[in-house]
């Protein structure tokens, strides 16, 4: 009602550029974050809500952690990093876009299932939180209701082509699964759920050091947000011969909120950690960044664009697979990545010295801003 009041009244029509609405709600997920972040950290650390390294997946990053000084740091930050971002896209965003929409129910369902995860572990000392198939039942039910509202609105639209995939270096191939019937739904549907999925858990992975996963989210989802902005200008994709999809500029609102989010939440999150922000952020967040991804038609490039959570998740699950088909035996000394940096250093430094946390987290985000950059060449590429 707003801005159609300003329009009348005053003649004031910034609220009807996406590009104005987007920087207001990277600002206000900033500054709601910051109120959530001042109030909350002190709430979860005086009811002594901290991290449990023992927990840990690994007996090996348990230690490490408990060496670095991590135990006892409040966690489930994550909860008020998402519920800033939720409340900045609600103010900001158009909730007539079927894009949005969704947006919205897959961050707040998959920070449903973060949120039971972290509060399961942090209340029950016996607990280790959802079991691995308790979390993947939870997800794909989240995941794959929001993919089936989108096929549902892409047949009863008649747009077919929000259902095809457009491999990033080719001008005029265009996998068009949505016109392929139940079958080419199916595969769609697998396709998207793996890509939702994956990044969701790469994101909970890169989780593991301060202002890591908050640093390189904002880069990626600055990035998504140019490509949503991009997709949704028919003018704009004609001339870099991209795929158009009418609405999809609106998801730039929501990739500035979620870019602001993580502002908000690293002021709290940088070295030393004051609060650590737990599957209940980085579930939902991971999850966001695919969805901009599906809805600009990225789903490809997706991978450069995330580069620093695909390796990541990458040299955990090489680690994991190495392991149970050698019986034992290690392909790394430690997986993430990020933690084997922090033992023998980089490929690019002789001796093997260890890197400082801070220093792995900046060239990290160094690396995630270059195949951001990267990735937006591409567009001219194609």
């Amino acid at each position: 009602m707003l801005p159609d009041l300003l329009a009348d009244l005053l003649g004031v029509q910034l609220f009807g550029y996406i590009s104005f609405r987007m920087a207001a709600a990277g600002l206000c997920a900033f500054v709601f974050a910051l109120i959530g972040g001042r109030y909350m950290i002190p709430w979860l650390r005086a009811r002594g809500v901290g991290e449990d390294v023992s927990k840990s997946d690994s007996a090996d990053l348990a230690a490490h952690a408990a060496e670095m000084g991590k135990a006892g740091t409040p966690t489930m930050g994550g909860s008020f990093m998402v519920g800033a971002l939720l409340l900045a896209v609600l103010l900001w965003a158009r909730l007539d876009n079927v894009h949005v929409i969704l947006a919205i129910a897959l961050t707040a369902g998959l920070a449903a299932v973060g949120f039971v995860d972290d509060f399961r572990k942090l209340t029950d000392s016996a607990s280790a939180g959802l079991s691995e198939r308790g979390k993947l039942i939870g997800q794909s039910l989240i995941i794959l209701a929001v993919l089936a509202a989108f096929i549902q609105y892409a047949r009863t639209t008649g747009r077919a082509d929000l259902l095809s995939l457009y491999p990033p270096f080719f001008k005029d191939h265009v996998l068009e699964l949505g016109a392929l019937g139940l079958g080419g739904l199916v595969l769609w549907a697998a396709f998207e759920w793996v890509v939702i999925f994956a990044t969701s858990n790469a994101a909970n992975m890169t989780d593991g050091l301060d202002g890591l996963a908050a640093g390189c989210m904002l880069i990626s989802g600055l990035a998504l947000s140019i490509f949503c902005y991009v997709t949704g200008r028919p003018d704009w994709t004609h001339y870099l011969n991209l795929p158009h999809v009418a609405a999809a500029s609106e998801m730039a609102v929501v990739g500035g909120a979620l870019t602001g989010a993580c502002m908000g939440f690293l002021w709290f999150n940088a070295h030393p950690a004051q609060v650590f922000m737990g599957d209940s952020g980085s579930l939902p967040i991971g999850g966001l960044l695919a969805w901009m991804a599906v809805v600009s038609k990225q789903e490809l490039v997706l991978p450069l664009i995330a580069a620093v959570f695909v390796l990541d998740a990458g040299s955990s699950l090489a680690q994991r697979l190495y392991f149970k088909g050698t019986g034992g035996r290690r392909l790394f000394t430690m997986a993430p990545i990020h933690h084997g940096l922090e033992i023998h250093g980089g490929i690019f430094q002789r001796g093997g010295r260890p890197w400082a946390e801070s220093i792995i987290v900046i060239r990290c985000w160094i690396v995630a801003a270059i195949c951001a950059m990267a990735s937006l060449a591409l567009m001219k590429v194609r």
